[in-house]
């Protein structure tokens, strides 16, 4: 038994591997605050943020395009979806909420989608290829407004019945990652997607899956859930927090399974923060970011690993490759390395 326990003991936490990686930063001290990441393979690289800015990079990030839409040089582009070097869609909030598309890597944009609606305020695009993808807004009337579309974000459909939230319940739009576009055995398409503020529930097929305090903080407007990811069609990651104490590792990290129920579990050790972005790297190799640091997991998400405090808002591994990505604010860019 003592020889069994110093064995134990003297065994690494976490793989070599991991202890090995670290951030290469690429760019940064711009006035951009960077929350729309999109990565289409290890070369084309696009980025969204404060002032109207759009960022995009065909060498895999080591030079970067900067870009201002024109009209739109005061709004903030939340979210971007790009599905090549000449074709994306950007995500301006609120103020109208706008969806605006260009086909020509940037030099121009057409307005696809546009609400004035009083308390719109959109959070979050997702796509599953080059035609289908959703968007999802802060509730009206404490209704959800989801849309979709079927031509690449051209035009776009509201959900005529969406689900009531509750009272303080609402989205972030941290990321432009608390919402998933999924397809069952039939091909079929449905929302996942995460809630958080006063209630923090996970939702799939509009039906409520919900998550108590001890699973995911939640109480007040800063608390709850800002992402959600799946490797597969049977199980997830959501991580949160309280971005109002981002240092905070209380309830910031939840794993789901699907089958044969939805079935919550608690990490053995959380992110070291509040965290809003969580991407599944392969099957048991996740990253997380928040304001506060940088965590990985060799392990399904059962265990974290600080990799760097130096805070982000996105990160994002390529749709085709293996390069992972991350940004945040003051136009700051990195790249995960081995």
């Amino acid at each position: 038994m003592k020889y069994f326990l110093f064995a134990l003991l003297s065994l690494p936490l976490f793989p070599r591997s991991l202890q090995a990686q670290h951030l290469e930063l690429l760019t940064e001290n711009n006035k951009t605050s960077i929350r729309g990441l999109s990565v289409v393979n290890d070369r084309v690289v696009w980025v969204s943020g404060s002032n109207g800015t759009i960022g995009k990079s065909l060498n895999g990030g080591r030079q970067w395009e900067w870009m201002i839409v024109p009209g739109f040089e005061k709004r903030d582009f939340r979210d971007v979806e790009a599905f090549d070097s000449v074709n994306a869609l950007i995500m301006a909030v609120a103020e109208p909420a706008a969806i605006l598309r260009t086909s020509d890597g940037g030099r121009t944009w057409s307005v696809v989608f546009m609400d004035s609606t009083k308390g719109m305020f959109l959070d979050a695009m997702h796509f599953t290829n080059a035609q289908q993808g959703l968007v999802i807004g802060d509730p009206i009337d404490q209704k959800v407004f989801l849309a979709t579309t079927n031509n690449g974000g051209n035009d776009w459909k509201k959900a005529e019945s969406p689900p009531v939230l509750s009272e303080g319940e609402a989205f972030f739009a941290s990321s432009g990652t608390n919402a998933l576009l999924k397809s069952d055995i039939n091909g079929k398409q449905y929302p996942l997607y995460v809630s958080g503020g006063k209630k923090s529930n996970l939702w799939i097929r509009n039906k409520c899956f919900a998550m108590d305090s001890t699973l995911m903080v939640q109480g007040i407007e800063s608390t709850g859930a800002n992402s959600v990811d799946m490797y597969d069609d049977s199980k997830g990651i959501i991580v949160g927090g309280d971005f109002s104490k981002d240092s905070s590792a209380k309830a910031n990290c939840v794993l789901f399974s699907l089958s044969p129920a939805v079935h919550f579990i608690r990490p053995e050790i959380p992110p070291h923060g509040y965290r809003s972005c969580v991407a599944y790297l392969s099957r048991d190799k996740l990253i997380c970011c928040g304001t506060s640091g940088v965590d990985i997991s060799t392990d399904g998400g059962k265990r974290w690993k600080l990799i760097s405090k130096d805070g982000f808002h996105v990160c994002q591994k390529a749709k085709n490759g293996g390069s992972v990505f991350l940004a945040g604010s003051h136009g700051k860019i990195a790249i995960l390395k081995e």
